[in-house]
């Protein structure tokens, strides 16, 4: 039986998922979602309205898990992202242990934990640093998918789900059954796999203060928008203040939550709760992204802040925000305004545009969108000190502001300090992939120390990313170039570390 199904049963079935289960799918998966619905309205012996209908007035017992099962991927192996477990291990597991000073356990959520293998290798590393700390330990591990909590509780593996498990690890925790390796009955024992819905207001799953450390990696990227808001306050207002949030390496909270500050240890970005105090100033919610574009040439004895410095051209037009922000920045618009001061850094006269942006009401230090512009203008005149203060405080306010990251990166660099400047750069790398800016400037401090692959690397990205980076953007954060110009740059310095031009 292959019944047939119409685009607005397909489209019925979509806002199904995406509203009970919190799963996005674009146009392009529609043939997909119609070839599911198929499989369950055969399954249920049911035509699709009245299958539908089902769906909306009361779901058969299992029938969400059959349909997580269908949609939701599962591919996952041990000490993914193993980097991540390095920062668990050196950093984060002993600040907890110490701060629990032998009293009640630490209490772990891996959140869409699929077959295991993430609260397994949790365990795992728990257990090697602290052999007695499994006793007081509490690894709570939940997924839609009943397959994979079932896989889950069997503890059976392959190898290949151990390809990234150092052979010290596999040879004490792991025992080879035939073609299978079975976990030990101690790691075993430290997690509890429970077959939840992340997007259901479930009082007992998140229960205010109750973990240490929530994973919940490579999950929110299927979630809409809504529903990934919804999944991160609810971790938020579950995990005790302090308490730590592992995302997946292709995953920000940017433009999610403000309910965190980001963290930086060894290569791992993560997040750590804010206090209540800290959460009680929300931000507007406005960009500030846009600004002035200039062409100039660079020498090659100068630093990219000093090229910005010596940028002479003038500006040639403003951009408008981006059109997704469009109606945000009017919801929140503030009782001043920026326009005078933007037209005098287009017209690169910084010194009158710092005097307005400093006569401003003094709520206006707490706005992103001022604090990022005085940051920008403070720093094409070249007061970089004072630049990077200013930066600081915004970061505060919002430590997720990819742009304000960028300007503090360039101010480290000003001051002699490249090491820093390629970790406030890799800070906006991470929170903005789409960002061309940081990519370069990491291409070329890499190329003035002789890092000629990393050189290669960041500038043959930023070449690809300057193509279709935003106006606006492009326009404020440029450095006084515009965007062939840019494009130039990276050219020349990509053939001058040996890659294509």
């Amino acid at each position: 039986m292959n019944p047939a199904v119409t685009p607005s049963q397909v489209e019925r079935f979509r806002t199904f998922v995406a509203n009970r289960l919190g799963l996005q799918f674009d146009d392009a998966k529609a043939g997909w979602l119609a070839e599911v619905l198929r499989r369950r309205m055969n399954f249920s012996r049911q035509p699709a309205d009245l299958y539908l209908a089902g769906l909306s007035t009361g779901l058969r017992p299992g029938e969400l898990g059959a349909i997580a099962q269908e949609l939701t991927v599962a591919e996952t192996y041990f000490f993914r992202n193993v980097d991540q477990f390095h920062t668990l291990r050196d950093r984060i597991l002993p600040e907890r242990l110490r701060e629990r000073g032998g009293q009640q356990g630490l209490r772990i959520l891996s959140a869409g934990c699929a077959s295991g293998e993430e609260a397994y290798s949790i365990a795992m590393t728990l257990r090697e640093l602290a052999p007695d700390a499994l006793r007081d330990l509490s690894i709570r591990a939940v997924d839609l998918n009943p397959a994979m909590i079932e896989k889950a509780r069997q503890a059976r593996y392959t190898s290949w789900a151990l390809r990234e498990t150092p052979p010290a690890m596999q040879q004490r925790w792991f025992m080879r059954e035939g073609s299978e390796l079975l976990l030990d009955d101690a790691i075993r024992a430290a997690v509890t796999f429970e077959e939840r819905n992340l997007s259901d207001d479930d009082a007992d799953l998140w229960r205010p203060g109750t973990y240490d450390l929530v994973f919940c990696r490579n999950v929110l990227m299927y979630f809409t928008p809504q529903g990934a808001q919804a999944v991160v306050a609810r971790i938020a207002q579950a995990l005790v203040p302090g308490g730590y949030l592992f995302l997946g390496h292709a995953e920000t909270l940017r433009g999610l939550s403000q309910a965190f500050h980001l963290r930086h240890t060894d290569g791992s970005f993560y997040y750590q709760r804010k206090d209540a105090s800290e959460q009680a100033a929300p931000l507007d919610g406005r960009p500030g992204t846009a600004g002035p574009a200039l062409a100039c040439a660079v020498e090659a004895s100068d630093s990219w802040v000093e090229a910005i410095g010596k940028a002479a051209d003038r500006v040639r037009v403003l951009a408008a925000p981006p059109a997704p922000y469009r109606a945000a920045a009017a919801a929140a618009a503030p009782r001043w305004h920026l326009g005078q001061a933007l037209e005098l850094f287009q017209q690169e006269r910084f010194a009158e545009a710092l005097g307005l942006i400093r006569a401003l009401p003094a709520e206006a230090a707490r706005d992103p969108t001022a604090l990022l512009l005085h940051a920008v203008l403070l720093a094409h005149s070249g007061q970089l000190g004072l630049a990077e203060d200013t930066c600081h405080r915004l970061i505060a306010i919002d430590d997720m502001n990819a742009g304000a990251h960028y300007v503090l990166a360039l101010c480290r660099e000003g001051a002699g300090d490249h090491r820093g400047a390629a970790d406030r750069d890799q800070f906006a790398v991470y929170l903005d992939p789409g960002f061309a800016m940081p990519r370069m400037h990491l291409g070329l401090l890499a190329r003035r120390t002789g890092e000629r692959e990393t050189a290669r690397r960041e500038l043959g990205q930023a070449l690809v990313l300057l193509q279709r980076e935003d106006a606006s953007r492009l326009l404020l954060f440029g450095g006084g170039f515009g965007r062939e110009a840019l494009l130039a740059l990276c050219r020349a310095e990509l053939q001058a570390c040996g890659g294509p031009a």
